[in-house]
């Protein structure tokens, strides 16, 4: 039975997205299934429904600008049915590597990739990425929902890797500046030093750095949460794509889960397409798309920077949605 059969009654204040099995009917006509080789404009703007391996051989050589790519890390999961299981380190690493060799014919000279971990996984994949690309850096961000140990540190950070097909590529340091609010501000001959004074507070932008502190991970309230067990926040994807692409490129997916790489691109008119297996991770997806005409808004991000977690800003927005 699915997930969506088994739905509670929702708090009144709960926004979590869901399909019911009218909507899935539906929205389901509006995925892609793949059995042959297609093109670039037949997948454009497309979810693919489909097992990851068996479709990437069937699309275009070279049209990827931004991969991002959020395969299961070596943990035992249960992805709506699906479980994912953790493997030996040997087994996990051949299944990675298979990933790498599926995917670099579809990437351009000058694309980025971006791969998600955390910090058991990066152990295992980190040397494959040195084999494959060209390894820039390593981005670190806090998930404030982080479990308790009482025998070891609490772990609440995951690891996103920064590769790039090439020593060319793009990088646009200016699109993913973060304001954050001055708390002693500093004044040359009476005038603000390195930060503007506004009426809502005194706020200076920096540059981005490979921690990333600002991030909230989706929870009930917010209307991109889903069910999916591993979704990540808006935001972050957000930031890869201005950071690594521009308008018009195109942004793929080869796990998209709940869709979050598809929505997100669209918000920032970007082209994607993206591979799930699941059907209704697929219709979250969709159904998420389908909203951006008339919410096109990203939680954190306003007015061209990103602005701290639970800042102000942060929280005004979060009231529009």
């Amino acid at each position: 039975m699915s997930n969506h059969l088994q739905e509670k009654k929702k708090a009144p204040r709960n926004r979590t997205l869901s399909c019911d099995d009218r909507e899935i009917q539906f929205l389901s006509k509006e995925l892609l299934s793949i059995k042959d080789a297609v093109s670039l404009e037949d997948i454009s703007n497309k979810i693919i429904l489909g097992d990851t391996f068996q479709v990437l051989p069937l699309l275009p050589s070279k049209f990827v600008d931004l991969l991002i790519l959020d395969p299961p890390y070596n943990l035992s999961k249960n992805y709506n049915g699906y479980l994912f299981k953790e493997k030996e380190k040997a087994n996990y690493t051949s299944w990675f590597e298979t990933v790498i060799h599926s995917i670099k014919p579809l990437l351009k000279n000058n694309a980025t990739i971006y791969v998600c971990s955390d910090w058991k996984t990066s152990l295992l994949i980190a040397p494959i990425l040195i084999d494959h690309f060209y390894v820039q850096n390593r981005i670190t961000w806090e998930r404030e929902k982080g479990r308790g140990a009482k025998n070891n540190w609490k772990n609440n950070t995951e690891d996103i890797w920064f590769c790039t097909v090439s020593n060319d590529y793009k990088f646009n340091v200016d699109a993913v500046k973060l304001k954050r609010k001055v708390i002693a501000p500093y004044r040359v001959n009476g005038k603000p030093k390195d930060w503007n004074e506004e009426k809502s507070g005194n706020y200076r932008l920096t540059h981005p750095s490979n921690i990333w502190s600002d991030i909230t991970v989706p929870f009930w309230s917010m209307p991109e949460n889903t069910d999916h067990p591993t979704q990540k926040p808006e935001k972050l994807i957000a930031k890869l794509i201005l950071a690594s692409s521009e308008e018009g490129d195109f942004v793929f997916d080869p796990f998209l889960g709940s869709g979050t790489t598809a929505v997100v691109a669209s918000k920032l008119d970007r082209k994607f397409s993206g591979i799930e297996q699941n059907l209704e991770y697929c219709c979250w997806a969709q159904k998420r798309l389908n909203c951006v005409s008339v919410d096109s808004s990203i939680q954190g991000y306003a007015d061209g920077v990103f602005w701290e977690r639970n800042s102000l800003n942060n929280q005004f927005q979060a009231k529009k949605q």
